[in-house]
């Protein structure tokens, strides 16, 4: 049996991987420490709910007593850390708390780590560290790290401390580098989500710009079939990239999402554009496909259309994100009964 401890497993990437892993496998337990901040919902995985594979703590990676606590209990083979602040807008209004969950708390889990002599560690990072392609060209492991936003900045910073640690202490990470995710139970303040939900209710549909910024979509569970890859196959000190292969202006993907809810494009709204928005971002996945034998599997027009039909059934979800009753979740359900604090 395989044990490992996911930070952030009641977000978006965190929790379908959790899903993903235990249902596709028998020989996995999950420890899930979340310290259920806004966009932490244990209502993720409401589904698996009583899995006697799954146990979960409350808690912040940034506190070290409960982070070594957390390791000395659950005792894992490996620990994948998705635990972030990951909104670009939110961090141009506050950078604080992405410098103290991104960095700091990537600090303390790695000395803890390495205090606990954990067998393996997996940094979850973005390919917003590259910062902006042109027209052409594609971002690979190579590739200098140049982020553009205070967001990205300290998903960079944490990338270098994991480095720093593979490099002086002989550590045993590997950092993986995604583009764009959709699927379900995304916070509905990301671009996909919350177009689909607005248009559903016939609510405007917020355009940076001239919509002309490009983006490569991935589903997040081919991002999480790359991560498990990487877990299993990758060799220390490794950086691997995961992309979809689908690059796409947020203008035509707009569109999209109107034609396939039979919706008109007058509930499109130009709005200014975000300070410093990166042009564009494209992935070279091969080093993934060559070394890790994976490749993404997911049509983008299928999952797309899955992901309009999961949040058209899921309303009910994405309502009670957008009152703030998903936050009573832990406290009604559980009662403190999980090891929360």
């Amino acid at each position: 049996m395989q044990r490992l401890l996911v930070t952030g497993g009641c977000g978006f990437i965190g929790s379908n991987f959790i899903r993903h892993c235990l249902t596709t496998r028998d020989d996995v337990e999950i420890t899930n420490v979340d310290k259920l901040t806004y966009a932490g919902n244990l209502e993720n995985l409401a589904d698996l709910e009583g899995n006697p594979r799954l146990q979960f703590r409350r808690g912040d990676i940034c506190d070290r007593d409960f982070v070594q606590a957390a390791l000395a209990e659950s005792a894992p083979d490996a620990v994948l850390n998705f635990a972030a602040e990951s909104h670009v807008d939110r961090s141009i209004l506050d950078s604080g708390p992405f410098v103290q969950t991104n960095v700091t708390g990537t600090q303390v889990l790695l000395d803890a780590c390495r205090e606990a002599e954990i067998g393996r560690f997996l940094q979850v990072s973005t390919d917003e560290v590259y910062g902006s392609l042109g027209a052409e060209g594609l971002f690979t492991e190579q590739t200098p790290l140049a982020p553009n936003s205070p967001y990205s900045a300290s998903k960079a910073a944490a990338d270098m401390l994991v480095r720093s640690y593979v490099h002086t202490f002989e550590f045993p990470a590997i950092i993986t580098r995604c583009s764009n995710n959709y699927g379900p139970y995304q916070f509905p303040e990301k671009l996909i989500p919350l177009f689909i939900s607005n248009a559903l209710n016939d609510r405007p549909l917020p355009v940076y710009g001239k919509g002309e910024n490009v983006r490569d979509w991935i589903h997040v569970i081919d991002h999480c079939r790359g991560i498990e890859a990487a877990l299993q196959r990758g060799q220390v000190g490794e950086v691997y990239n995961f992309g979809g292969k689908c690059e796409l202006q947020n203008i035509d993907l707009t569109r999209t999402l109107l034609r396939l809810l039979d919706k008109p494009e007058s509930l499109i709204r130009y709005v200014t554009d975000r300070p410093g928005h990166d042009l564009r971002y494209a992935i070279d996945c091969s080093k993934a496909e060559r070394q890790l034998g994976w490749s993404p599997q997911v049509d983008f027009a299928t999952g797309l259309q899955e992901t309009i039909d999961w949040y058209r059934d899921n309303a009910e979800w994405v309502e009670r994100i957008r009152s703030g009753e998903y936050q009573t979740y832990y406290d009604r359900q559980y009662g403190g009964r999980l090891g929360g604090t």
